[in-house]
């Protein structure tokens, strides 16, 4: 009798594996659309609906023969921008960059296409034997696939309104100032050299053009990484940075993956942020991902597509399908 029930329950056991695994293999390669409406103040009616599309955190995965259905739901949604907030490869040495090039070919819409890179993507900049500033092979194969390298600003007019898309690392600097190393925060190589120093400061000039923004204009900052309401902080409190004068109506970032593995009740028990204690060991969840609002910023992150190799045995969501997200501008009622 005991080995019976002995014989039962270990049956069960590989039958609840078994479905697991197949669960997992499904979940991990279906596409997701999540919605978002975004409040904006003093939002312009030429901007009333304006949709941005986000696309974070491909690591190099593929959805189906040369992105087949990835594109079909990226070329079946309606939006004004589409945006690329970092890791489309799986890691930085990789070569394996086909998947990331063939989706940008396939995209029919890419009139405001913008793209930033992730602590997982290939450098932007490398110094040549002649001590010249140049682009990496990588982001030239993005710009040559019709999508902007954002660096500094993109703005975006309709009469006398504009959206202007910011690189949120460059927004809060001062002209005398250049990256400097920050908690979670990954910085390539390159930014240390003179060259790139150089090349920065005219970025910032660049940037100048949001110093004095009209009540027209709506204010959107990309990022790879979430903003945490311990950085806000730490900004506000800095008088050497631009953070305190800068209105931004939206912060759009990924990284997090949604914790990449979500519990039920508990959700994710784990995202790569330098900013929380344990460096993200049990985050807060009302941090992890979606639309959030702290000291009047908003910030969105998306828990993006892929999934990180950051520990090789868990290279797969749970209870985490892959999503795109739709994000609609719409004017704040008082």
């Amino acid at each position: 009798m005991k080995n019976r029930l002995a014989k039962v329950v270990a049956g069960l056991i590989i039958l609840f594996i078994f479905a697991l695994v197949i669960y997992i293999i499904w979940d991990n390669n279906r596409i997701t659309i999540a919605k978002q409406d975004v409040l904006v103040d003093h939002l312009p009616k030429e901007f009333e609906g304006y949709k941005i599309l986000q696309i974070s955190d491909l690591h190099s995965k593929e959805f189906g023969k040369n992105q087949s259905r990835l594109l079909k739901s990226i070329n079946s949604t309606d939006y004004d921008a589409i945006v690329f907030t970092g890791d489309m490869i799986l890691k930085s040495q990789s070569t394996n960059i086909k998947p990331f090039y063939q989706l940008l070919e396939g995209i029919q819409n890419k009139e405001n296409a913008i793209y930033i890179p992730g602590n997982e993507d290939p450098e932007a900049y490398y110094v040549n034997s002649k001590d010249v500033l140049v682009k990496s092979k990588f982001i030239k194969g993005i710009e040559k696939r019709g999508v902007k390298f954002l660096e500094s600003i993109y703005s975006v007019k309709k009469n006398n309104s504009t959206i202007n898309f910011v690189d949120f690392e460059t927004s809060i600097l001062n002209a005398s100032q250049s990256d400097k190393q920050t908690n979670g925060i990954f910085l390539p190589e390159y930014v240390q050299t003179k060259q790139y120093i150089e090349h920065r400061k005219s970025l910032i000039k660049e940037m100048s053009g949001i110093n004095q923004l009209k009540k027209n204009d709506v204010l959107i900052a990309l990022n790879h990484y979430p903003i945490v309401d311990a950085r806000i902080d730490s900004l506000l409190n800095d008088a050497s940075l631009k953070f305190r004068d800068r209105k931004y109506d939206l912060i759009i970032a990924g990284h997090y993956h949604g914790g990449q593995i979500r519990l039920p009740f508990i959700g994710a028990p784990f995202v790569p942020e330098g900013w929380y204690k344990w460096g993200g060991l049990f985050p807060p969840q009302n941090r992890v991902k979606g639309l959030w609002e702290y000291k009047h910023t908003k910030q969105y992150v998306s828990t993006g597509l892929g999934s990180s190799n950051f520990i090789r045995f868990l290279k797969f969501r749970l209870f985490n399908p892959p999503e795109i997200n739709v994000l609609t501008l719409k004017q704040k009622i008082n």
